[in-house]
């Protein structure tokens, strides 16, 4: 990857569509630890329940990396209650934890009661009672608890409510189509927001989840658009003559720093986005990209060659002399700040291979936590424990996770198309 429009790449206009045509198939492809024995009995309940919310449950577990779950073939009994479990049968099969749970019916739709037992104790850790969902949050539901289990086995938050932005790729090299999809965490139920002739990239999430922000074409001329997901409105933001690229939301949502070049060379801008009123942050006879906002909005981070070659920066929200952060390698761009403003995701290229690194910002080193040869678009889940990317594959690009001490990786395949450019979203309340 070089100074070019590599790294300033701007994208398509789009067209909407109801529902995406294939699910991504995860699969953890390494694990270099212990995984916690769990097993999640099928919940209790009426026969026309339209999710099987344990199995949500059980799944979301099992694709962590952390746990390994239990065959329901190879359990002993079925309790729904915690009076009815007999820990020697759980000892029996060699689990730690146990899962137990009942769906009921209710005029919101099926309220849910589960409970999280320790098999060698003998004592409850978690009991909730889940206000009624309607049919169609059911899944939501499953990745709720799930998010409850991880934490409280894990002392860390759970990330399987939420939700990815992606871009796939079909078709011959001359008549390809893009297309934005959102999906849940676990590749389950996606949605096609925006479709193409040309590239798509560059999605963005705003902080509560309700638009996208990414770039499209127009009379073969970039612009920065905003889609609302509720309505499927869709706001032309951005058009200028020139690049309009690498939209990135400010952590309270009034503000998105953008990649322009209408002036003389690309310059970051930050632009209200209530208003539309911009100010240039950097002003540079080199290329500036690839911005990301601190968590506490103070800092961007953003991608510039004006050292000769693409490295990281940083520069304060209202302006200054930007510092450059990076030096380890010939390249590292793409950054994206971690939830507790504490490091960078990064793509280092040491001259051999792109690989997603970590950046710590308060001591200087860098980790390199993939193995390339050609990765890309970092993004952290919420709770900073996992980055997404997308990686060279033996069909091209696909989406994968590595856990961010580079022990737990997975792959996101979809069959028949590349995926990539993801964006993490942030919890679903």
């Amino acid at each position: 990857m070089t100074k070019t429009l590599k790294i300033l790449a701007t994208v398509s206009f789009a067209a909407f569509s109801a529902s995406a045509f294939a699910d991504l198939d995860i699969r953890v492809t390494q694990s270099q630890i212990s995984t916690q024995p769990i097993a999640v009995v099928p919940f209790a309940g009426p026969a026309d329940v339209p999710v099987d919310i344990a199995q949500v449950v059980d799944a979301d577990l099992a694709r962590s990396g952390l746990f390994r779950t239990l065959n329901r073939a190879d359990m002993l009994e079925k309790p729904s209650g915690p009076g009815q479990v007999d820990y020697r049968n759980w000892r029996t099969v060699g689990m730690d934890d146990l899962v137990i749970g009942q769906v009921r019916p209710d005029n919101a739709g099926f309220g849910t009661r589960f409970y999280l037992l320790d098999v060698y104790r003998g004592e409850q850790l978690l009991a909730y009672d889940i206000p009624a969902a309607p049919a169609n949050a059911l899944r939501y539901v499953g990745h709720q608890i799930a998010d409850l289990i991880y934490q409280k086995l894990t002392g860390t938050p759970g990330y399987f409510n939420t939700q990815i932005a992606y871009i796939s790729v079909t078709g011959p090299v001359y008549g390809q189509r893009w297309q934005l999809i959102v999906a849940d965490s676990d590749g389950e139920n996606p949605h096609i927001i925006a479709t193409a002739k040309e590239p798509l990239m560059s999605p963005s999430w705003s902080p509560d989840r309700k638009r996208l922000a990414y770039v499209g074409y127009e009379h073969s001329r970039s612009a920065i658009y905003l889609h609302t997901l509720a309505t499927g409105e869709l706001r032309k933001f951005v058009f200028e003559r020139g690049i309009n690229g690498a939209p990135a939301w400010s952590p309270d949502g009034r503000y998105l720093a953008v990649t322009l070049s209408f002036e003389t060379n690309p310059d970051i801008f930050v632009v209200d986005v209530g208003t539309g009123a911009r100010r240039r942050l950097t002003d540079s006879s080199a290329i500036d990209t690839e911005a990301t906002w601190s968590p506490d909005g103070q800092w961007l981070a953003f991608t510039s060659d004006r050292g000769g070659s693409p490295q990281i920066y940083r520069i304060g929200v209202n302006g200054g002399e930007p510092q450059r952060l990076t030096f380890q390698g010939k390249q590292n761009m793409r950054p994206v700040f971690s939830p507790d403003g504490k490091k960078l995701a990064l793509v280092n290229n040491d001259g051999s291979a792109l690989r997603i690194g970590l950046f710590d910002l308060q001591s200087g080193e860098m980790r390199l936590i993939t193995d390339g040869p050609l990765d890309e678009s970092p993004s952290f889940a919420p709770n900073g424990a996992v980055v997404m990317y997308a990686g060279l594959g033996n069909n091209g690009t696909e989406l994968r996770t590595v856990s961010v001490d580079g022990r737990i990786r997975q792959s996101l395949r979809q069959v028949g198309s590349e995926v990539q450019e993801p964006a993490w979203s942030s919890y679903i309340h």
